[in-house]
């Protein structure tokens, strides 16, 4: 396992660079592992820059989710602790995208989405804007809606 585990801290290094992951194999064997949920959520993309590269990637097609992640979230997903963000005015409210776990933690499980990790966020966040547009995000249009 830690074979794997150093091979996804190299590959994830080459694709994101060195602070887009883990400072240490032994964090990353936690995060492959699952020993630790909060660790294994914090695997990839901690820094800013990398979301908002990995963000333009997966939502090329769709730059307008860029613009709202920019603006919910300022390129977050997890905080200086590996812990993955929560909204400030709901803190119900997870992740790059601050999907609202009252309303969409059971759709998106349903799905197969993990609003915890950045895959399941901007995954699920792809989902609902590809049936109710930008409406989840409506309360932060003042800011992405200039762009």
């Amino acid at each position: 396992m830690i074979q794997f585990t150093t091979g996804v801290v190299f590959l994830l290094s080459s694709m994101y660079g060195s602070t887009g992951i883990p400072t240490t194999v032994a964090n990353a064997a936690l995060a492959v592992t699952g020993t630790s949920t909060e660790k294994a959520k914090a695997i990839v993309l901690q820094d800013r820059k990398s979301v908002e590269k990995y963000l333009r990637e997966q939502y090329a097609d769709t730059p307008i989710l860029v613009e709202i992640a920019r603006c919910e979230s300022t390129f977050s997903q997890f905080d200086k602790d590996g812990k993955v963000i929560r909204g400030i005015v709901n803190n119900k409210d997870v992740g790059v995208m601050q999907i609202n776990e009252k309303y969409h933690l059971e759709a998106a499980t349903a799905l197969g989405f993990d609003i915890h990790t950045i895959e399941g966020n901007v995954g699920y966040a792809k989902h609902l804007y590809k049936n109710q547009g930008a409406q989840p995000w409506k309360a932060s249009a003042p800011c992405w809606s200039k762009a």
